[in-house]
């Protein structure tokens, strides 16, 4: 998990980085300005020669940033304007000083691409566009702010922001890149403070910052990219921080604590049971059931309802065995799984279900999964969740803190848990997650735009992986399976269930993305993401 700081910290990491190791802070510009001429000559196909570049600078450091860019694509044979908004005089000392290294070079060459502009009302900005040839540019790249934006731009600012955030929609060139972070968002809070920039692709460095991967400030970043610039690690690890993105890094090492050996059998792999379906819901239990077969967990077990069995077992894969939670000796089941996950389809306003379920999750032996249906009865929370596990064969609580609840809530349900209908409430969704879980002492899922992770210390991981396809019914029961398998497979293999729950959020939305582009956002279905599985392992498995 990659550590997401804020912009403070970040100067931070930069003051640091000079003071302790000796690194001249205007490297750090060039390298930030090296890193972004790379990902710039990548998105042109290997070349920049002859192609057109207009960078729009403010005068801070961010304009600093673009102008050592432009110096450095200019040497390489593109064709480069640069626009600088505002006086020179005030710009950030290393900023300054390459501005007046552009400025030389660009009288040096008589070539009139560096131009200061005094821009001071709406009409004098209209007069700029007028007068800016767009379509001529194969990239547009915004220099204006990066991560030192704490309001709403007004004026021809935020005119021109809002034009490039417009730019996108209809038009295919020029291919937009921001710097650290698009203009007009909140590094900090990952709002949006007004008229924005909507980047094609963002290079940020060092590490994330928070507008960088929490939406909806993240939508606007378009593909991030993270640079190495030279500052160690070590001073990224010192910046007290508990939000982090999960990274790709993150599977692999879960993969590989997971991984098949020659001595694997099902009974080493786990046994998955999924509570779930109803007679109106049969479909929940399906998708959820199938997810958990498919995702590497030695056995599934499917309990439903008995007025829902003959639905589910017309279309459940005939590898997960089906029971029903009437039968007298069910509790059997419980006792035999690695891990239990609980109300996909469930009928909420069933009082014997509501009995059921309250059981398994007070008197718990192993991890329990909530969702969907089973999470109305604890809506609002209730202090009942946070009872500790117990030790299995006993009634004593779980000191060693092994059998985890696992929440996953959509924003809707999470407001119900939180007992209130405001939305407000959920606005700064790291916040409420973090306090949520560490109050509850669980794990939280919180479904939506951005699934965020949030653990019982305090720690919040935002998952990058996934896209808007996924926000059709069924996707959250095939969360569900996939993450009972998974966190079965921990408990059988003495894993982690924090990272876990990471690594299977991950890889669910690695599903979902391949489905978006074999199928379309449209078209996908839970059901293809589900079968999208064989082609995410297949490609972590091959590349580790």
């Amino acid at each position: 998990m990659q550590k997401v700081l804020t912009a403070a910290q970040m100067r931070e990491v930069d003051r640091l980085t000079t003071e302790r190791y000796g690194i001249p802070s205007i490297i750090l510009m060039e390298n930030a300005a090296h890193a972004t001429a790379r990902v710039i000559t990548e998105k042109l196909g290997g070349s920049v020669k002859g192609k057109s570049i207009l960078i729009l600078c403010g005068k801070g450091n961010n304009g600093g940033d673009g102008a050592a860019l432009a110096r450095i694509l200019h040497m390489n044979g593109a064709v480069v304007i640069v626009d600088v908004f505002g006086s020179l005089s005030d710009a950030a000392s290393d900023a300054k000083t390459n501005f007046e290294i552009l400025s030389g070079l660009a009288r040096a060459t008589a070539r009139g691409f560096f131009r200061e502009q005094d821009i001071q009302d709406v009409d004098a900005f209209d007069d700029w566009l007028a007068a800016t040839n767009f379509d001529f540019a194969d990239v547009v790249v915004d220099a204006l702010f990066g991560t030192g934006l704490n309001r709403e731009l007004d004026g021809f600012l935020g005119n021109l922001t809002g034009w490039m955030g417009n730019w996108r929609r209809g038009n295919e060139k020029p291919y937009i890149v921001s710097i650290d972070l698009p203009s007009g968002l909140s590094s900090d809070t990952g709002q949006v403070l007004g008229a924005n920039v909507h980047a094609h692709t963002t290079i940020t460095f060092t590490t994330p910052k928070i507008g960088n991967v929490v939406a909806p400030a993240s939508s606007f970043n378009g593909e991030l990219i993270i640079a190495d610039i030279g500052s160690p690690q070590v001073l990224i690890d010192e910046q007290v921080s508990q939000l982090y993105v999960a990274t790709r890094a993150d599977v692999s090492t879960w993969f590989n604590n997971s991984e098949f050996l020659d001595s694997s059998f099902k009974n080493k792999r786990g046994h998955a049971l999924v509570i779930a379906g109803s007679s109106n819901y049969s479909g929940a239990a399906v998708l959820a059931g199938n997810a958990a077969m498919r995702s590497g967990v030695g056995l599934v077990t499917l309990a439903c309802p008995t007025n829902a069995k003959t639905e589910i077992a017309s279309r459940l894969l005939p590898e997960v065995i089906l029971t029903t939670i009437e039968l007298p000796d069910f509790d059997e089941h419980v006792s035999k799984a690695d891990a239990v996950a609980v109300g996909c389809g469930l009928d909420a306003n069933n009082a014997e279900v509501e009995t059921l379920v309250r059981k398994i999750i007070e008197t718990r032996t192993r991890p329990i999964i909530v969702d969907a249906g089973a999470l109305w009865f604890y809506s609002p929370a209730e202090d009942s969740l946070q009872k500790p596990a117990r030790s299995k064969g006993t009634d004593q609580p779980d000191s060693t803190a092994r059998n985890p609840l696992i929440l996953t809530p959509h924003e809707g349900e999470f407001l119900r848990l939180l007992g209130t209908d405001d939305k407000a409430a959920i606005k700064d969704r790291v916040a409420a997650v973090r306090d949520f879980a560490t109050k509850q002492n669980v794990i939280l899922v919180l479904k939506g735009e951005r699934v965020l992770i949030g653990a019982p210390d305090g720690r919040v991981v935002v998952n990058p992986t996934g896209n808007s396809g996924l926000g059709k019914a069924g996707n959250g029961d095939t969360l569900t399976g996939i993450l009972a398998g998974f966190v079965s497979q921990a408990a059988k293999m003495n894993i982690d269930f924090f990272e876990t729950v990471v690594a299977a959020v991950y890889i669910a939305g690695m599903a979902g993305d391949i489905a978006e582009k074999k199928f379309g956002k449209r078209v996908m279905t839970a059901s293809d993401v589900r079968e999208c599985l064989v082609e995410v392992f297949d490609s972590l498995e091959v590349a580790d």
